[in-house]
């Protein structure tokens, strides 16, 4: 048995369906997000890019990418 919403007159399984859409699209778009500056990061600095991954350790390589974004923020709110 489905249960219908009294006021939407939407099944609440359509509902929940609608939700986690949303929640999929923010994950995708954090995700690219990410690549992308990944990717940046790879072309703008290899250095930081080669010793991450030729140590393994990889704290440099995210701390230049928490960089890297928090200047994009900050660089489109400058903008606002």
């Amino acid at each position: 048995m489905t249960a219908i919403d009294e006021y939407t007159g939407e099944t609440v399984k359509t509902r929940g369906l609608g939700r986690l859409a949303g929640v999929a699209v923010f994950i995708a778009v954090v995700a690219t997000v990410i690549a992308g500056a990944t990717i940046w990061l790879l072309v703008t600095d290899p250095v930081t890019t080669a010793l991450a991954v030729e140590s393994g350790e990889v704290t440099p390589l995210v701390r230049q990418l928490a960089d890297l974004l928090y200047q994009a923020l900050a660089g489109l709110i400058g903008y606002l």
